[in-house]
C-alpha cells in the first residue's frame, strides 16, 4: 500500500465507502486468470499480465501487480483484481507506473463501470467529493 501517497489513501478510503459495498463478489484464484485474459482483451490489449501466488510473507498486502503480473491471495473480492488490472493497463514492462494517479484512477474507473457496473455517475461525484484526481474520458 501507499500510505504515504495522499491519493492512495484518499483512493483506498473512497474504495471501502463506495465500491467495495456496491460489488461484493469474491473471485477463486483458480478463475482469476480467465477473468484478468477477459478484461485484457476487452481492452483491446494483448499479453496479459500472469496471475501468480502472493508471497506469504506479503501480510500486509491485499494483491499487488505490474505490467507483467498480478499477485493475488486464495481469493480476491472482484473490484480488487479490478484495481490490479488497471494497475497493469497504467504500467510498462520497464517498471515505469501511474501509481494511483490519475490515469490509474481513469483506468480503473472504466473498468468498474464496465465489469462490475457500477453507476458512471455515481462513481465520478464520489470521487469529486473525495478529492481524488482522475483524467476524464
Amino acid at each position: 500500500m501507499s500510505w504515504r501517497d495522499p491519493q492512495a489513501r484518499r483512493l483506498y478510503a473512497w474504495e471501502d465507502a463506495v465500491v467495495a459495498p456496491r460489488d461484493r463478489s469474491l473471485v477463486p484464484f483458480a478463475r482469476l486468470q480467465a477473468l484478468v485474459d477477459h478484461v485484457w482483451a476487452e481492452e483491446g490489449r494483448r499479453w496479459p499480465p500472469r496471475v501468480r501466488p502472493l508471497p506469504k510473507q506479503a501480510r500486509r498486502t491485499v494483491a499487488r501487480a505490474t505490467r507483467t503480473a498480478i499477485e493475488a491471495p486464495p481469493e480476491l473480492p472482484s473490484w480488487v483484481l479490478l484495481h490490479e488490472v488497471a494497475h497493469a493497463l497504467t504500467a510498462d514492462v520497464d517498471g515505469t507506473h501511474a501509481g494511483h494517479g490519475p490515469d490509474f484512477v481513469s483506468a480503473y474507473l472504466r473498468l468498474l463501470v464496465r465489469h462490475a457496473r457500477l453507476d458512471r455517475a455515481l462513481l465520478e461525484a464520489s470521487l469529486g467529493e473525495a478529492g481524488i484526481a482522475w483524467t476524464p474520458a
